[in-house]
C-alpha cells in the first residue's frame, strides 16, 4: 500500500521539478552597448547636437596668403557635431582635428578614404554675407567644427581654400571665431 503512493509521490515531484516556475518570465538580457567608435558611424552618437540650445557661433573669414586676401560670400558654412568618428575625417580631410586651411581641391582628393556615413541630418548649415561673416544660433553645448571655402579676391589669383577650425559652446554662451 504504501509503495503505489511513494511511487506516485515521487512521480508527481519529478513533474513538479521540470514544471515552469510562477510568476513573470525573468527580463530578457540588456543589449551590449557598443562604446562610441572612430572607425564606425552611429547617428545615435550625434544625437546630442540635434537638442536646441542657447549656444551661438558669430564667425567671419579673415584668410589670407601673403598678399592675396580670401573671401567667402555666397559660399556655405557648416557647422559638423565632434564625435569620434567626425574627428577621425577630420583629421583625414584636414590632416588636423583642430584647424586648417588647405587648397580646396587636396581635401576633395582625400574625401574618398575617409570614413563615411551619412551625418547630413546633423550638420547645420548657412551662408557667408557680403563681408564674409556667417553665424549659428539655438546650439547646445559641445564641439563642433565650423567649414567653409574661401575664394581669392580678384586681382588676386590663387586655388580655393578649404578652411577648417573647431570650436566648443560651453554654457551656452556664444563663440566668435575667426577663419
Amino acid at each position: 500500500m504504501f509503495r503505489p503512493l511513494t511511487s506516485a509521490l515521487a512521480a508527481l515531484l519529478l513533474v513538479a521539478a521540470c514544471a515552469p516556475t510562477l510568476g513573470p518570465p525573468p527580463p530578457p538580457p540588456r543589449p551590449r552597448e557598443v562604446p562610441p567608435s572612430s572607425a564606425v558611424f552611429r547617428p545615435g552618437d550625434f544625437s546630442w547636437s540635434a537638442v536646441p540650445g542657447k549656444g551661438r557661433v558669430e564667425g567671419r573669414l579673415t584668410y589670407r596668403a601673403g598678399p592675396a586676401r580670401y573671401s567667402c560670400a555666397g559660399a556655405g558654412v557648416v557647422l559638423t557635431p565632434e564625435t569620434l568618428w567626425s574627428r577621425r575625417r577630420m583629421t583625414i580631410l584636414y590632416l588636423s582635428p583642430e584647424r586648417a586651411a588647405l587648397p580646396a581641391a587636396d581635401v576633395r582628393a582625400r574625401t574618398p578614404s575617409a570614413p563615411s556615413g551619412d551625418y547630413s541630418a546633423f550638420v547645420k548649415r548657412t551662408v557667408c554675407d557680403a563681408n564674409s561673416q556667417f553665424s549659428f544660433s539655438g546650439l547646445p553645448n559641445g564641439a563642433w567644427f565650423v567649414i567653409t571655402v574661401a575664394k581669392p579676391i580678384a586681382p588676386a589669383r590663387g586655388p580655393d581654400i578649404a578652411i577648417m577650425r573647431r570650436v566648443e559652446i560651453r554654457g551656452g554662451k556664444p563663440v566668435g571665431v575667426e577663419l
